[in-house]
């Protein structure tokens, strides 16, 4: 309780100054609730408003893929480098350490693997979003495949709506086909699709005019990685989407596949925050390689 004995009258009331009222750092969010808003902050950094997301996500559908045969082996030593983890509850449970102390994006949606046909999704319940403290959720979105597409938006919504209630994030992800055009027209299409529908971030997929796709998302992109490619073609995909308007990346084979996953998450770190171009960031990738 309170002295009363020591109760000073308040005279610092900054009369004449204007109040301050600073435009929140990620694009779309100005107006959620301060929950959600805390968040996206621990996703993407306040300084820059961009993040380095971390994705070994694959296994739901791929299983031990190259690079992800011992999460702890490989991924584990990676995490102090990455802004957030992106990965599913399993993993999170049974190997991730919770003194990391890392925003999670957890993937929220389960189906079908690569054995089958792909995009044939469920959700997960939200109350283990909210156990595992997480700071979004990836929902996958299959614009285009007539089959699953309906589905899949129907799972975004639902997790729109249950985010919403519990101040939860959550994140849109681009599924892309055999038969799905890889273009601007697609991807841009597929990025609006997501938000329009409430997600609070897109993850979709860098191409020829890309900064059209960040222009009419009214939410931050993030672009996947995708296959793998060599460490200067990784770097360059990462400096092109980023000058373009990209507000991160969530990266994956071509960070733990890579001859030196810790030299390469360090070095896409740089390309983002600190704005490297391709070629430098090669040099400290071969420089941290060889440390």
């Amino acid at each position: 309780m309170a002295d009363l004995d020591d109760l000073r009258e308040g005279c610092n009331f900054g009369l004449g100054v204007a109040s301050t009222n600073n435009s929140f750092h990620v694009k779309g969010a100005e107006h959620l609730p301060w929950g959600m808003k805390d968040r996206l902050s621990r996703i993407f950094n306040p300084k820059t408003g961009r993040t380095v997301m971390l994705a070994f996500d694959h296994g739901f559908i791929m299983g031990p893929t190259s690079g992800l045969e011992r999460i702890d082996l490989n991924i584990v030593p990676l995490i102090e480098y990455a802004d957030c983890l992106m990965c599913t509850r399993g993993i999170l449970r049974t190997v991730i350490p919770p003194s990391t102390n890392k925003p999670i994006c957890l993937r929220s949606d389960a189906g079908t693997s690569i054995l089958t046909e792909l995009n044939d999704n469920v959700l997960i319940d939200v109350e283990d979003a909210i156990r595992m403290n997480v700071s979004a959720m990836a929902i996958m979105l299959s614009i285009g495949d007539a089959a699953h597409e309906a589905k899949t938006v129907a799972n975004l919504y639902k997790a729109v709506d249950q985010g919403t209630r519990y101040g939860i994030p959550v994140m849109g992800v681009t599924a892309v086909g055999k038969d799905m055009a890889r273009d601007a027209r697609y991807f841009g299409l597929a990025s609006r699709i997501a938000a329009e529908n409430g997600a609070n971030i897109v993850k979709t997929y860098y191409c020829d005019g890309f900064e059209k796709v960040v222009a009419a998302c009214p939410v931050p992109v993030v672009i996947a990685g995708g296959k793998k490619l060599p460490e200067l073609e990784a770097l360059e995909l990462c400096y092109k989407a980023i000058s373009e308007g990209a507000s991160g990346v969530d990266m994956g084979r071509n960070v733990f596949q890579s001859e030196a996953p810790a030299a390469m998450i360090q070095a896409v770190h740089a390309v983002v925050h600190e704005n490297l171009k391709p070629e430098q960031a090669l040099e400290l990738f071969n420089e941290l390689k060889n440390k």
